[in-house]
This record gives C-alpha cells, structure tokens and sequence, in this order.
C-alpha cells in the first residue's frame, strides 16, 4: 500500500514502524487508473534521474506542488508516463524513475522483516508481495528498485539509494543463506533476479 503524505507528522527516523504501518492504512490516492480523459497533450514537465521534477526547463523548487503532481501520476501500458486528472492526461518525461527510496526502517529479523521506506515525496512504502524489490540480474552491477503503485512489471517505480541498498545487502548476507535473499512483510526478494 502506498499513500500520499502531505507531510509526515514527525520525523521519519522517530517513527516507529507500527506507527508507519498506520500511516499507510489511513491515507489514499486518487483512484488515477479509473481514469480515462478525451483530451490529451504535454505537460512540458520530466522528472530528472535524481528525482527533481522540471517544468519548461525549470526546476519545480516548492515541495508541496511536486507531491500533488505525484498522486496524479501514472504509467501506461506502453511504458510512458501520464498526469492524468478526470479531465485531461498530459505526458510527462521521466528520465529513470518517477521516484527515489531516501531513507528507511526496519525491524525483526529473517522472514519476519518489514522493511518501510520514505520517498523523496515523503509517501511511505512497506516493501511485500503488493511492493516488491527487485535488484537486477548483474549481481556486478545492481539495480535496486522498489514498486510503488500500478501493475507489478509496469508501474511506478522508486530507485533504492545506493546507501539503502549496501544497508539491504548487509541485512541479507546476515541471514547466511546460500542464495542472499531479503525478506519484508512476508515476501522474500533475491539480490539477484533470475
């Protein structure tokens, strides 16, 4: 589950993950894919790889204004993406991935794991079978993302920060299993997709 934050409450690093978890349940997107406007064009606006959103070539500088263009935000099935409102859809440019994974918590060990990260947008993402990890199939040279809405395969996604990612592969090599795996919220993520 993913949801929209205005903003947090408290700061992301106090929050405890019961706390996250109840964060996630009460909060909700506007239902985008429902969602199907005759009129159509080009917003003018991308978002570049390190997550700063652009309009007609300058930077979006106010928070609050990229956190509502993020819940109108949608990828289509053809790979691109769309703000999408009842009354027009507008393509975007997105240079890598609409968003980034900059901090996150964790708790428990093994296949008891959850691990919740924040999003340069402030949304909270608890990583599970609905919002999988996947890491690439180059153990030399990773790619670590994290789902964050729309169909599994083709939706939004959120790069991992490279510091997120060396703090899940020491997590899972501590586990000492053969084959380096994370667990979180019952859902098991090789750090190597086959």
């Amino acid at each position: 589950m993913v949801t929209p934050a205005p903003s947090l409450p408290k700061d992301f690093a106090q929050l405890s993950l019961t706390e996250a978890a109840e964060l996630l349940a009460a909060r909700k997107l506007p239902p985008v894919d429902q969602w199907h406007p005759e009129r159509s064009g080009d917003s003018f606006m991308e978002i570049r790889a390190d997550g700063s959103w652009y309009h007609e070539g300058g930077r979006i500088n106010r928070p609050a204004m990229v956190k509502l263009f993020s819940t109108i935000l949608r990828r289509e099935a053809d790979g691109s993406h769309v703000l999408v409102t009842p009354a027009e859809k507008l393509s975007i440019a997105v240079e890598d991935t609409p968003f980034r994974a900059v901090e996150m918590k964790t708790d428990s060990e093994g296949t008891a794991r959850r691990l919740v990260f924040r999003l340069d947008t402030d949304d909270l993402v608890m990583a599970g079978a609905d919002h999988p990890l996947s890491f690439g199939s180059d153990a030399d040279s990773p790619d670590p993302r994290l789902h964050v809405r729309g169909t599994i395969g083709n939706g939004l996604e959120a790069r991992v920060d490279r510091a997120l990612y060396y703090e899940i592969v020491e997590m899972a090599l501590a586990d000492g299993s053969d084959s380096p795996a994370i667990w979180s919220n019952g859902a098991r993520f090789p750090l190597v997709d086959r």
